[in-house]
């Protein structure tokens, strides 16, 4: 359980949040009518259902209403509902005992179904063969077709209809018509024991496959559940004891020897190793570790000793945060689901209706009661909605568990859907197309003057900025003899600089626009250097006191290696890719042109980039800001999509409709091209499904359509849409194709 803050005014600022397994659901109605009796309960506001997770997240005010209320009201209409524990997800035994009960109601109907069959073909009016018929087609109807049976009339007490309805009243018919035939008819009558046989047959069929393909779908929530360490190696006074992850506390220290799997989250404290960051990040290569780093649980120490002190245990870990994020966004259902779950909605009744029709007109207008019948019969089955209502759920679950696969985390099916929509991608300069790793790289002074006191200086002044220019500064001072001295009235400008008291001489360090604010005067010659250190891609910040500029300081920030390849791969896609930036012009040009890119916003404020982000939207375009998460925080929201670029234990970045976890910038074109495959999938599901149903409906009221090809393709209908949304994991990452490429050449 857990508590969430809404937006609106209107409803509690605390609700409870809660998910349920959902038991009984066969189809796109089924989930459509546990939602809306959810959805009723006073107390309320928001419930979502899953049919291919099988899951409900209802959001309500405990003040109104409570999960016992909650999982009442899906009992009444014939539906399970057991409450799941915090990340606690059906296993994946539960889905092999659901796969092994279909094998086995299907190793039951097939072989008596092939009897009845040819007993049917051969000898349809030897009174022997009918009398077999029956006797076998009856363990078909009404135990390996019990399923389907008990599940019809729990909806038939709670006065409710589905997929099950549909074929019970199909199968059943076909059955009972047949039994009056052979006890009562004319022994050269026609029966139909195997269209009731061999339609439940099919139908099991499809439902074992279903389970299977659905099974593999949800894989990725139940792989990242195995990768959490069971114990850890407790240090307790320089002791050691093996005892049970959940019994780690914050603050405790764990040993990690090489090979094992880090049990928590935490800092080093001892020791230096390399860690196997892959699980998180989709990264291979092992990442360096020494004291005061951090690291992630589930992790896998390669090389030397690590003694961690845990700084988050249990839901608090990074890995149960990612699986939290997944589970979300295979929750989710991407705007165009809505026209699925209306037509699901009332598909059922609607089928029913249609079915009674083409029965009576085909028994008074066409003069064949007994063609009426099986025509209907064939409607009821080929109608059943279960493919509609599994287009969208399982494309969205492979999709997500594949973007986790490879350190990307898709916040849900409307992420999928905007993604293909956007045509501009604007990237932070600091820390996201650069390391963010700045370094003092020149000093210029005026004629006369002292470089290593203009450093010292400005190293005062900027010891306590947190800002990556000033830390620059202060680790450069070293290199060129200064100390840092004590500051005093030290004071920020966001955007502009800083300035202190230093032995008793106010210190200003900053941009142009700070040192004309404060009356300090810049000489051409410190001007000209500036310009010039810009040209290069350098920042420059100008250092001054008792009423003149003394010195310009140069920092610099390396571009990451896979940026300009990054930007490459976005504009082959057809996106425009933009730079967003703080420096001034001419050095964020320099820096844009560096890696590809043309369009440069620069000298921007901090709060000013939302502003940009809506100019930009303003223009028509559909925006996606890439940042790391924090700082970029507002334009990450206010932007069409926003992409953080987080790291393996920093994925909690509820700001990012996207978030990369290793921090590559190739993951952002990859999390592009994923989430349009995605959505791409769910269009070609919701076509198959729609279009199967539009095309074989009015064949079956034609009577063109054999009641068993019906129920053969119905079942298939159903795998197809399942398989097709596992051909995502197919989908290779940028980096993979490039190296695919490589090695093709």
């Amino acid at each position: 359980m857990s508590m969430i803050k809404t937006k609106t005014a209107d409803v509690p600022t605390d609700l409870t949040e809660i998910e349920f397994s959902v038991g009984g659901m066969t189809c796109g109605s089924c989930a459509a009518r546990v939602e809306k009796a959810l959805s009723h309960q006073p107390g309320v506001v928001s419930a979502g259902v899953n049919l291919a997770s099988e899951k409900a997240t209802v959001a309500f005010d405990p003040n109104f209403v409570n999960s016992d209320d909650l999982v009442a009201a899906v009992v009444k209409i014939g539906y399970g509902l057991t409450r799941l524990e915090s990340h606690e997800q059906p296993t994946a035994d539960a889905n092999l005992a659901v796969q092994r009960m279909w094998l086995s109601h299907v190793l039951v109907a097939w072989p008596l179904g092939f009897i009845v069959l040819v007993l049917s073909l051969v000898f349809m009016h030897e009174p022997w063969a009918r009398w077999w018929a029956l006797i076998l087609t009856v363990p078909v109807q009404f135990w390996a077709g019990w399923p389907f049976l008990h599940a019809a009339v729990v909806r038939a007490r709670a006065r409710q209809a589905n997929m099950d309805t549909l074929i019970s009243i199909g199968t059943m018919a076909a059955f009972t018509f047949s039994v009056y035939q052979v006890a009562f008819g004319p022994s050269h009558s026609d029966h139909y024991f195997d269209s009731s046989a061999l339609i439940i047959a099919f139908l099991l069929l499809g439902r074992y496959f279903e389970a299977k393909v659905k099974g593999r779908a949800s894989s990725a929530i139940h792989a990242l559940l195995k990768l959490g360490a069971k114990e850890a190696r407790l240090v307790v006074d320089g002791v050691e004891q093996m005892v049970p992850v959940d019994q780690i506390h914050v603050g405790d220290l764990v040993r990690v020897r090489p090979g094992e799997k880090l049990p928590i989250d935490g800092v080093v404290v001892e020791g230096a190793s390399s860690v196997d960051e892959s699980m998180l990040t989709g990264e291979s290569v092992p990442v360096d570790k020494q004291v005061g780093d951090r690291v992630a649980g589930a992790t896998i120490n390669v090389q030397g000793m690590l003694t961690i002190r845990a700084t988050a245990v249990g839901a608090d870990t990074a890995l149960s945060q990612i699986v939290r994020l997944v589970e979300e966004a295979q929750g989710t259902k991407a705007p165009v689901q809505a026209l699925a779950d209306r037509i699901s909605g009332i598909f059922v009744p609607v089928v029913v209706l249609l079915a009674m029709a083409t029965f009576v007109g085909w028994w008074l207008i066409g003069g064949d009661a007994t063609k009426g019948l099986i025509t209907a019969v064939a409607v009821l089955i080929i109608a059943c909605p279960c493919a509609l209502g599994l287009a969208t759920p399982t494309a969205i679950m492979v999709g997500t568990g594949q973007g986790a696969a490879m350190g990307i985390l898709i916040k849900g099916g409307e992420v999928l859907e905007r993604s293909k929509r956007i045509d501009t991608v604007v990237f932070d300069k600091t820390g996201t197309l650069t390391k963010g790793l700045m370094t003092l790289t020149d000093v210029v002074v005026l004629d006369g003057g002292n470089a290593m006191e203009v450093v010292a200086r400005a190293a005062a002044v900027e010891q306590n900025s947190e800002h990556p220019v000033g830390r620059a500064v202060v680790d450069g001072a070293p290199n060129y003899g200064a100390s840092v001295r004590p500051v005093t009235e030290f004071s920020s400008l966001a955007g502009h600089g800083v300035h202190g008291t230093v032995d008793g001489v106010v210190i200003h360090v900053g941009r142009r626009k700070l040192m004309a604010e404060t009356g300090l005067v810049i000489t051409d010659d410190l001007t000209t250097a500036a310009e010039q250190l810009e040209a290069q891609g350098k920042t420059a910040i100008f250092v001054g006191w008792d009423g003149h500029v003394r010195g310009v300081l140069a920092v610099a920030d390396t571009q990451r290696d896979d940026a300009r390849g990054s930007v490459r791969e976005l504009r082959s896609m057809g996106i425009e890719v933009v730079m967003i930036t703080g420096d001034n012009r001419r050095t964020g040009e320099a820096i844009a042109a560096q890696v590809g890119i043309d369009r440069v916003l620069a000298e921007v404020l901090p709060q000013d980039k939302v502003a940009e982000v809506r100019r930009l939207q303003s223009e028509g375009r559909i925006v996606a800001m890439v940042g790391d998460g924090v700082n970029d925080a507002p334009a990450l929201v206010q932007s069409d999509l926003g992409i953080a670029i987080g790291t393996g234990t920093d994925v909690a970045i509820k700001s990012s409709d996207i978030t990369l976890l290793s921090g590559n910038l190739d993951g952002v074109a990859t999390a592009i091209r994923l989430s349009r495959r995605t959505f791409r999938t769910i269009l070609q599901n919701l076509g198959w499904a729609f279009g199967y149903n539009i095309v074989l409906i009015p064949v079956a009221i034609a009577g063109l359509l054999n009641p068993i090809l019906a129920g053969a393709a119905m079942g298939l209908s159903s795998v197809s849409v399942v398989s097709n949304s596992l051909r995502l994991y197919r989908f290779r990452s940028t980096r993979q194709r490039n190296l695919d490429k490589q090695q093709s050449q």
